[in-house]
């Protein structure tokens, strides 16, 4: 069976820019690279935590991976999502989820409504990349969840003019992949064309998005569906935790890197599904897309503030420690969070929040998401000496849920 594949990549020093894209080529189909960078630490932000970034096909355990592309500073992989290990390149260089190749230029009608996404990921070092679609021409874009799960900051391009936007989440559904944002002073934009009709199994189909990470054009492939109504289980490779993803639609479109939260069009230009994942089983591609119409209801719940437990909104409340496994020993600070203006240091252990004793990092998790930004705590440690510490803070914003 072929090994599971880490499809994050794009690896280079946070706020350096991005190495030059390479030059257009065919896509090929072949077995996937290798490389799972080991998690040493996690921190603590409200919310859930974040998408798993491997997956496996359920029916024939062939390997599935995200596709968006993400950079990594090799800084030992820390995550900002308690519970959940990032897998990441593992240092500068990292390896390729796909051929690397970046394909067939977009035509101009398959960029409307499409949008490059570039997630500045503060507290891991590094960036990511991957696209998105315009509902509404006051600037709310869908995407994956995953596409920008770590981000502190989020800046996106629309593609068929060029222009560029600064972007909040409005919500997420981290169960379902899918995630909500509204570009800063929008107005004017093109939107997709969508289709809710059920795809069938042989029509046509072609995946649009930012292949391998190109900064200044979209790519697509062509191919077919080949099933429908399929389950995935996704899963991080260092641990136990998984996530399933139902009903979606498999493609034989050679998704790469970049393609998540791009655009699976059918043969008349509307857009079908929203591209999410890829395996690389038996040393062939088979992509995934969520149904749009799926994305779309989701999309309406999140716009609408519905009450929903798999729904999340706004930034999480952020205490700025990273996490040793799964207690409350602190492994890093980071400078300027409140954390670091109290004097918690590495080494201290955690016991307390508001009074409340926290005895993991899953219960600290949970007693920071009962609170928002802005909002004054009282943290209480242990430091290395084995003296006791108390100190009031006020929350800020953390890297999305």
């Amino acid at each position: 069976m072929d090994q599971p594949v880490d499809p994050y990549q794009f690896s280079f020093p946070y706020d350096a820019p991005p190495p030059p894209p390479p030059a257009p080529a065919p896509r090929r189909r072949g077995p996937r690279l290798v490389a799972v960078g080991t998690a040493v630490a996690v921190v603590v932000a409200a919310g859930a935590g974040g998408f798993a970034f491997g997956r496996h096909h359920d029916g024939n355990g062939s390997a599935v991976g995200s596709t968006h592309g993400f950079a990594d500073q090799g800084n030992g992989g820390t995550t900002p999502f308690e519970g959940s290990p990032f897998n990441g390149p593992g240092g500068p260089g990292g390896a390729p989820f796909g051929s690397g190749t970046s394909g067939t230029p977009a035509t101009t009608d398959q960029l409307t409504g499409l949008v490059r996404i570039s997630a500045t990921l503060k507290y891991q070092g590094g960036r990511a990349a991957g696209t998105g679609m315009i509902l509404t021409s006051d600037g709310e874009v869908i995407t994956n969840h995953h596409v920008v799960e770590g981000a502190t900051r989020i800046r996106v391009t629309v593609m068929d003019t060029k222009q560029k936007y600064a972007a909040t989440v409005v919500g997420i559904d981290s169960k379902d992949d899918v995630a909500v944002l509204q570009l800063s002073n929008a107005s004017g934009l093109q939107t997709v064309t969508t289709d809710t009709s059920a795809a069938s199994v042989g029509d046509a189909v072609t995946a649009v998005g930012d292949a391998g990470g190109s900064t200044s054009s979209f790519n697509s492939a062509p191919g077919k569906v080949t099933a429908t109504g399929q389950h995935i289980t996704t899963h991080s490779q260092d641990s136990s935790r998984t996530e399933k993803l139902h009903g979606l639609i498999e493609i034989s479109s050679d998704v790469i890197s970049g393609d998540s939260g791009g655009a699976t069009y059918d043969a008349q230009g509307a857009v079908i599904g929203m591209t999410t994942a890829a395996s690389s089983g038996n040393n062939d591609v088979v992509g995934y897309a969520i149904p749009i119409g799926t994305v779309l209801s989701i999309a309406g719940d999140l716009e609408q503030g519905a009450q929903n437990a798999r729904y999340e909104y706004g930034t999480p409340a952020f205490l700025g420690v990273g996490l040793s496994g799964t207690g409350t020993r602190v492994a890093d600070v980071f400078p300027g969070t409140p954390a670091a203006s109290a004097g918690v240091t590495a080494g201290a252990t955690i016991t307390a929040l508001n009074g409340t004793p926290v005895r993991t990092a899953a219960a600290l998790r949970q007693a920071v998401t009962t609170y928002s930004p802005g909002d004054s705590v009282t943290l209480t440690w242990t430091d290395l000496a084995g003296s006791t510490h108390s100190a009031t803070m006020t929350l800020i914003d953390g890297p999305v849920a």
